[in-house]
């Protein structure tokens, strides 16, 4: 007998396609997990690390505050004190940031406010802008301590309830103090970008000023630091040595410098002088 029937095959096993689809996924939402998870491990050491690099200026600030707050029987001045310091010496940070300069975050001595640590990888007209940087947001600082206090009303108060207006006048006297054109201050910095003669006239008038109005340890300790960084540079402008005008600025960058420098300066000075007046007048 004759089978003209063709053979059947056997039947293909289902769903092995879509089951090596479906590992593969599994796969890929594993490695995607894990990779996710060891991108959040990054991001927080990556956090950790910045946390570790804040702890010492952190330090340094609290300290401060703290020396600041017994020195002046207070913890709210003491703050606001900091504070105005702080925004001084970032102007000097953001500005060398902002150049590419890899400043460092502001460092507290107490007692003698605070620093940023700069290279000078910069231009000359780059780091006179950063040095000038610092009184800039400094006066800012104290004027907008000057307005808080006029939105409350303090110039209807009595001069000893004036809190925010003595603030405003030592945050302008303490800017304008460290403008004066002589090494370490940032006047001196500004001063010797512009021409390194007024050191000398910064080194004399800082002098007198301590013998005539502060002749206390604490003005006799800025005289020495100043005999110690300025006395050297000022020795070699006299002897020649040192080119007074050869800081790298062009002319026209040092009128613009003396011109920002000047205006600062006035702008200190009026505002120490009008908080000052406004803090002793009675209403």
């Amino acid at each position: 007998m004759h089978d003209d029937e063709a053979p059947q095959q056997p039947p293909k096993p289902r769903g092995r396609g879509a089951r090596a689809a479906g590992g593969i996924a599994v796969a890929i939402g594993i490695f995607l997990a894990k990779a996710k998870a060891l991108l959040g491990l990054v991001f927080a050491w990556k956090w950790l690390l910045l946390a570790g690099k804040l702890v010492w200026p952190l330090s340094t600030m609290f300290l401060s505050l703290w020396f600041y707050a017994v020195l002046f029987g207070g913890w709210k001045f003491a703050i606001v004190l900091v504070l105005m310091i702080l925004v001084h010496e970032l102007g000097h940070y953001v500005t060398w940031r902002n150049f590419g300069v890899q400043a460092s975050l502001p460092m507290f001595i107490p007692g003698f406010g605070a620093f940023v640590r700069a290279p000078l990888t910069g231009t000359p007209a780059q780091n006179t802008a950063a040095a000038l940087a610092g009184p800039v947001f400094g006066v800012a600082a104290a004027a907008a301590c000057w307005g808080f206090g006029w939105t409350l009303g303090e110039p209807h108060l009595a001069p000893a309830q004036r809190f925010w207006t003595g603030c405003a006048y030592v945050g302008f006297f303490v800017n304008l103090f460290n403008l004066i054109p002589t090494p370490p201050f940032d006047g001196g910095a500004v001063a010797g970008a512009i021409d390194a003669r007024l050191w000398i006239a910064g080194a004399v008038l800082l002098t007198l000023w301590v013998v005539l109005f502060a002749p206390t340890p604490f003005g006799f300790v800025i005289v020495l630091l100043m005999l110690i960084t300025a006395i050297p540079r000022v020795v070699g402008v006299l002897r020649g040595t040192i080119d007074p005008r050869a800081s790298g600025l062009t002319a026209g960058q040092r009128v613009a410098a003396l011109v920002a420098y000047l205006a600062v300066i006035g702008i200190a000075i009026a505002g120490a002088a009008a908080t000052h007046l406004e803090q002793t007048t009675a209403t």
